[in-house]
């Protein structure tokens, strides 16, 4: 049976457009997939922990010489490299906060590198790469080439490096300039937010459309 990893990481609730676009992205896995079903994670909401001195050791202590605090993240782990190897289809909401991912996503990531769980130690193979990875990016301004803040977007480009060694390899669909109709300096540019946006919307119902044979 088709899953859905569905997890959202923006802080502005019902006001996100990262929620709204992974939203739209989930109704259009579930209507191509009538039978799957969906585990959803709201790190915006509920974040997981970030790695303290504990968190960074359980990976390398054998987990018969763990602590309490350390078989508290072990376990965590497990829990999160299980949502993912459940899922055939992984996707996450990725705002742009001060030109950088969500802390609660770097937590996620930092929670799924994982010897033996999420990459083989002895080889380095990462041991989730057999599935999709939708990310819908979404950032306040414009991060493109020419423009004032070209390279400043420090999200995008991390993610793939993050994960590599799990073998998760995101596709991006982003939307920029997204607080264009909400802060008055940036007004000018509300159109190419609304074309930004409707691109991205479009990449998203496209994502599952069935091929014509």
């Amino acid at each position: 049976m088709p899953h859905l990893l569905h997890i959202d990481s923006s802080i502005r609730g019902e006001q996100s457009v990262s929620r709204r676009l992974t939203a739209r992205a989930a109704a259009a896995w579930q209507a191509a997939h009538p039978s799957g079903t969906i585990t959803y994670r709201n790190l915006g909401k509920e974040p997981l922990p970030h790695l303290d001195e504990a968190g960074g050791l359980a990976g390398m202590t054998p987990p018969d010489q763990h602590t309490p605090e350390q078989r508290r993240f072990w376990e965590l782990t497990e829990q999160l490299v299980a949502e993912v190897k459940q899922a055939d289809t992984v996707l996450l909401g990725l705002p742009l906060y001060n030109y950088a991912a969500p802390s609660s996503v770097k937590s996620w990531v930092d929670l799924l590198i994982a010897p033996g769980l999420s990459y083989d130690p002895a080889t380095g193979t990462g041991l989730l790469g057999d599935r999709e990875f939708i990310v819908l990016a979404t950032r306040g301004g414009g991060y493109g080439a020419g423009t004032p803040n070209e390279g400043w977007d420090h999200s995008e480009p991390w993610l793939p490096h993050g994960l590599s060694m799990t073998g998760l390899t995101p596709r991006f669909i982003a939307a920029e300039l997204t607080l264009a109709p909400v802060v008055p300096k940036l007004a000018e540019l509300i159109s190419l937010h609304e074309e930004s946006l409707a691109a991205a919307e479009r990449a998203i119902d496209e994502l599952w459309v069935p091929a014509v044979v």
